[in-house]
């Protein structure tokens, strides 16, 4: 990652994995302007980074992953400066979710508001056993905006979606967990599972990972089973197919090639 930042951290090891790391622990990673657009830039770095195979986002410290958006910043808002901030935080996150590598928030500690949202842009989420997740925009007479009203929705349904968005009540990691708001709580370091993970499905058909990330966002569409069927044709013309279903006949393991 040749790009040097000056909220984030960046760094990819020999497997490929890319840890980018929000990087403000005196301010507890909030999410000001300066953050969103160096975020902005590092999505792009990694999509055009070849080496990168997989993403782990968390954030500096042991105290928060992301502990919110900079509520000075958002205190001078009027009602056409802050539709613009939504939509331009809806955008980068959307960034993340359409990225075709797998992407983990390895959360730290505090995920709440913008941080809750950011976390909730990543395909999966490892929790500390101390981290705590919330969206309490409520308490600023506002609601979450950078995509937390659809994504939370999506993950723990309408009627738990709503309760914690009314009441801006935080979920401790445990809680997260029983509800699909995480996949995994950990009592040692959430990036070390989330690069075992990763490592775990790095190990499969990347073309195949590709795919399955392309067909899941398609749930709720109209085009879902259609997306589906297109996809798994696509694949059956692939290397990667051929030799995994060799491998599998042969009782070897599979040497992917991601063509």
């Amino acid at each position: 990652m040749d790009q040097i930042y000056e909220t984030l951290l960046t760094e990819v090891d020999e497997s490929g994995i890319c840890t980018l790391t929000i990087n403000r622990p005196d301010k507890l990673n909030a999410l000001n302007n300066q953050v969103l657009e160096e975020l902005d830039k590092a999505i792009d770095d990694i999509k055009e980074n070849y080496q990168v195979k997989s993403l782990v986002i968390t954030g500096a410290g042991e105290k928060a992953f992301v502990a919110g958006a900079d509520i000075k910043e958002l205190s001078s808002l009027d009602p056409v400066s802050g539709e613009k901030v939504s939509k331009k935080g809806q955008d980068i996150f959307q960034k993340i979710e359409d990225l075709t590598i797998p992407v983990i928030a390895a959360v730290n500690g505090y995920a709440l508001g913008g941080g809750c949202e950011l976390a909730m842009a990543c395909h999966l989420r490892i929790a500390f056993e101390k981290a705590a997740f919330g969206l309490p925009e409520v308490s600023l007479g506002l609601i979450p905006g950078y995509g937390g009203t659809q994504r939370l929705t999506q993950l723990v349904g309408r009627g738990k979606a709503l309760e914690m968005i009314m009441t801006g009540r935080q979920v401790k990691a445990v809680e997260a967990f029983e509800i699909g708001l995480v996949n995994q709580v950990t009592g040692h370091s959430a990036i070390d599972e989330a690069k075992s993970m990763l490592n775990k499905i790095m190990k499969q058909g990347p073309l195949a990972i590709k795919n399955a990330l392309q067909a899941v966002k398609q749930v709720g569409s109209g085009k879902g089973y259609e997306s589906e069927a297109s996809l798994f044709g696509e694949l059956c013309g692939t290397a990667d197919f051929r030799e995994g279903t060799s491998a599998f006949l042969e009782k070897r393991k599979p040497n992917f090639s991601g063509k």
